[in-house]
């Protein structure tokens, strides 16, 4: 009788020290807060009801409406664009048109949901690797300090994820098979009813693209005023047509942005 006293003492004592430790995680994870640093139009977190969110510092504005807690839900109208970084110091932007659950599953690992729109993410990792996943209705993103972009497309759940630094390993939420890494300057889409494609070829960088839009700008420039920069010398019937040209705007070149990755 005295040694089964004695074990069934011990187990309950481990029960209880169990239940006391993942008490502790919950309690200190449900304590984590996403600050906004950053705001700029429509912004709001669902807390019962939809409630404005603001940047922090706002003079007159609630400290607790100045961040968002586990669970909550981040919404963004046409003009709004926010901000928040969290304890760690890891950063995440929101887009407009954008619904994001900020730990939806109360764990500090599982550090976004994004139900429709674009966020890019920056994972603080200064201090060694920092485990955080995004999940998305057709994937998940594991990374450990990067900064990316995701995108939901549509409702179907339609799933850009672009890297801009670091690595990421991406899964499909639906479909079995390897999930696939993205290093710098590649992406993937994942569509609901399809594996997991290749991922796109590393993009060009910002400076080809500067230099195209340039090129496309002095090209556009030439063809509209031929008298003008490099038309003849004044005089000339090149320097009378740039004359002849003054007082006219030309309309504004802008070469069109290239979209996220493409198809894939």
């Amino acid at each position: 009788m005295y040694k089964v006293s004695t074990l069934a003492r011990a187990v309950q004592l481990l029960v209880l020290v169990s239940i006391g430790v993942s008490v502790g995680k919950l309690q200190a994870q449900s304590q984590e807060f996403a600050t906004v640093i950053e705001l700029d139009g429509q912004v709001s977190v669902i807390r019962g009801e939809m409630k404005p969110l603001y940047a922090k510092g706002t003079i007159g504005a609630p400290a607790a409406l100045m961040g968002v807690r586990p669970k909550e839900e981040i919404v963004t109208g046409p003009d709004g664009h926010a901000i928040f970084q969290t304890s760690d110091g890891s950063t995440f932007e929101v887009f407009p048109n954008s619904r994001v659950t900020f730990q939806g599953a109360w764990t500090i690992e599982d550090m976004l949901q994004l139900i429709l729109g674009k966020i890019r993410v920056t994972i603080e990792h200064r201090n060694g690797p920092n485990h955080k996943k995004i999940s998305t209705p057709t994937a998940v993103i594991s990374v450990r300090g990067t900064i990316f972009d995701v995108a939901v497309e549509d409702e179907d759940g339609t799933t850009y994820v672009g890297v801009e630094e670091g690595q990421v390993l991406v899964q499909h939420q639906l479909q079995p098979g390897p999930p696939k890494t993205l290093n710098q300057n590649e992406w993937i889409r994942i569509y609901a009813n399809q594996p997991l494609a290749k991922a796109g070829n590393p993009s060009r960088g910002v400076g080809p693209f500067f230099w195209d839009r340039l090129r496309n700008a002095l090209g556009d420039l030439v063809l509209n005023n031929p008298g003008g920069v490099i038309g003849g010398a004044p005089g000339s019937s090149g320097g009378a047509q740039g004359d002849a040209g003054k007082g006219k705007k030309n309309p504004p070149t802008t070469a069109p942005a290239p979209t996220p990755g493409g198809g894939n």
